[in-house]
């Protein structure tokens, strides 16, 4: 056994996790496994409150992404008590959520990921941020990205009271309605941010498309994980964020299954592997076989990558034909290019943003009846959406009295640890050999998993740790020989 290399923690994104990196005598990779090391906690300590409580509490399990735990708890709520929530109500939700989805894909890019194409994966830490972002881009385009965000947040604001943790989610309804004077800003967001996701699209096309190391990065074998995928459609197999079925496709794009979210224990198992505390989810029907790529692999992705290899179509025309290019690009779907992951996240972007400038038409949107009331407690509730980072799940368990007796959350994050193990590995094989570890280097590896933007507070529900960078490099024996700190 040789040298070991711990990057701990793991840089931009949400939580806590670090990646240790096993080398040979010559100084090639053995083996490497990507770590989350934080407890998971809140199914446990959920138990034995009111149901209803669910809205107020799964919101705080992350700040990143509150918004799907908050519309998951909602839906889940609607089934529990056998409700139905009404057509207005529905339309309000899904503006909310098509804001949230908006400000969640657009901080991903432009703060997260942005930097290792727009500053370049061997530009200084430094200058490798959102500041050398706006740098290069301009400061008037950052404000632009930061005002366009305050827009749809506001949005959130207007329906659940506050952007951070929206509180507000009932079942059967919503908590209040939408004025014509406020339809009107909300039309005018709307369109502002179409306009703002087709210049999103314009950036990437000129800063990876069109850029020879950004493209090579972009199709390079070390990015491409080969997995099912999984993700929300509608009754026309269109890419559905709220609302639809689960459809899983194999590696070379046939259907595998589809199904209702309520029966998604017959279909998806949970595992926990002796190197990490996060769950590992895969397809229950073909068993667990380990860290797999191959045509009947149960291991799949999740997230804006998934949605497009999952649906036949975009449901608005602009993000369609932002899909078409996407498609061309590649040849044909499905894509297993994890880089572009990014390019899919804006298209969803812009699919989030044309919606809502449809639903911003719709006459319905200030209707007057708000909510159903006609509840009847069944006793179990499954909430499911596509949140920003993949498919999640919220099922709810209760009492006669409505009291939670039993709770199961399967966030994007777990759903893509198999796909994110795979993807790490084949990075450190790729960019780390004879020895060689340099800073650049140990950048293209935690691209590898950024760009499934993984939230390892939502995968684990427990507060993240501490964010310097400490790679320690050790020998044979277990000494430490180098030490590498940001």
């Amino acid at each position: 056994m040789g040298e070991r290399i711990t990057i701990d923690p793991i840089t931009r994104l949400e939580g806590h996790g670090r990646i240790e990196i096993i080398l040979d005598e010559e100084g090639n990779v053995a083996d490497a496994f990507w770590q989350v090391l934080e407890l998971r906690g809140f199914e446990r300590f959920c138990l034995g409150r009111p149901a209803e409580e669910m809205t107020r509490i799964a919101p705080n399990i992350c700040g990143i992404c509150p918004s799907a735990h908050h519309m998951a708890a909602t839906k889940a709520l609607d089934r529990l008590y056998g409700v139905e929530p009404t057509a207005t109500a529905l339309l309000i939700r899904e503006l909310e959520y098509n804001a949230s989805l908006v400000d969640d894909h657009f901080l991903h890019f432009f703060f997260l990921a942005a930097p290792d194409f727009i500053c370049g994966p061997d530009a200084d830490p430094a200058e490798r941020n959102l500041m050398g972002v706006i740098q290069r881009l301009g400061s008037a385009f950052g404000r632009r990205v930061i005002e366009i965000r305050r827009k749809n947040r506001d949005i959130i604001r207007l329906v659940f009271g506050k952007a951070p943790h929206p509180e507000g989610g009932l079942p059967g309804g919503v908590p209040r309605g939408i004025t014509e004077e406020e339809r009107r800003w909300i039309a005018a967001t709307a369109e502002e941010t179409v306009q703002f996701a087709g210049r999103a699209l314009a950036i990437f096309r000129e800063k990876v498309l069109d850029d020879a190391a950004n493209r090579a990065l972009l199709e390079d074998e070390a990015y491409r994980v080969r997995t099912c995928s999984m993700a929300l459609v509608d009754n026309e197999q269109r890419v559905a964020f709220y609302d639809g079925e689960v459809r899983v496709v194999g590696p070379r794009g046939d259907e595998v299954c589809c199904f209702a979210p309520d029966s998604y224990g017959e279909w998806i198992a949970e595992r926990v592997e002796p190197w990490s505390f996060i769950r590992t989810t895969y397809l229950r029907q073909r068993g667990w076989q380990g860290l797999v790529e191959h045509d009947d692999t149960p291991l799949y992705k999740v997230g804006p990558l998934a949605r497009l290899n999952v649906a036949n179509a975009m449901a608005t025309p602009l993000a369609q034909a932002a899909y078409e290019e996407f498609r061309s690009c590649f040849g044909g779907m499905p894509v297993h290019q994890t880089l572009a992951t990014h390019w899919a996240r804006l298209i969803c972007a812009l699919q989030a943003a044309e919606r809502n400038r449809e639903i911003a038409a719709d006459p319905l949107l200030t209707g007057h009846h708000l909510r159903n009331l006609d509840f009847n407690l069944t006793g179990r509730g499954v909430g499911c959406v596509e949140a920003p980072r993949g498919i999640l799940f919220h099922d709810y368990r209760t009492d006669e009295k409505g009291i939670l007796t039993a709770i199961n959350m399967i966030i994007a994050t777990q759903n893509n640890a198999g796909p994110i193990s795979l993807a790490i590995k084949k990075a450190v094989r790729r960019f780390i050999r004879g020895g060689e570890v340099r800073e650049g280097l140990l950048n293209r590896v935690e691209m590898a998993f950024r760009a499934f933007d993984p939230c390892l507070s939502c995968a684990t529900h427990a507060l993240p740790g501490a964010m310097p960078l400490n790679v320690q490099i050790r020998d044979h024996h277990g000494n430490i020989i180098m030490q590498l700190r940001r």
